[in-house]
């Protein structure tokens, strides 16, 4: 069996969002942040290795979580350049978000088991804020929501 060249080891800037379902536009913005990197052909066209599909859903599930991508690219800066990562490698570079996850987990589970009851007590004149909130007594301590946990 033959070695493919080069040329087929490499993705296109179109097959590259074929395959990751993350338009072209979005991918040459990942490129233009340091996110993801490309190298030219002799016709200006764009080749990306193929651990940049890796890379892409990466960003993309860092993304959903609620990750900016200024931390996504400095936790990708742990892979390094010039070899493709590997299993190990990915899985110690997702450790880096464990505990920030789980405390996002705890509070928006918070959040969920309060929201009925009290929005904040920012108060809204809910009416039942005058049991939690006798007096406004909250509203002492200065604006905004006093019984959300503070990020």
């Amino acid at each position: 069996m033959t070695t493919p060249s080069p040329q087929h080891t490499r993705l296109t800037v179109g097959e590259l969002a074929a395959r990751s379902g993350v338009p072209a536009s979005t991918l040459r913005f990942y490129e233009r942040r340091g996110l993801i990197t490309s190298e030219r052909t002799s016709g200006n066209q764009r080749r990306y290795a193929r651990d940049a599909l890796r890379r892409v859903t990466f960003i993309r599930m860092s993304q959903q979580l609620g990750i900016p991508l200024a931390e996504v690219k400095s936790v990708l800066g742990l892979l390094g350049e010039g070899r493709t990562p590997t299993a190990e490698d990915w899985a110690r570079i997702s450790h880096c978000w464990h505990d920030t996850l789980t405390d996002r987990i705890r509070r928006l589970e918070d959040l969920r088991d309060r929201l009925a009851g009290c929005i904040g007590c920012g108060c809204m004149s809910l009416s039942s804020c005058a049991l939690a909130n006798p007096g406004d007594a909250l509203g002492q301590e200065g604006p905004g929501a006093r019984r959300l946990a503070q990020p």
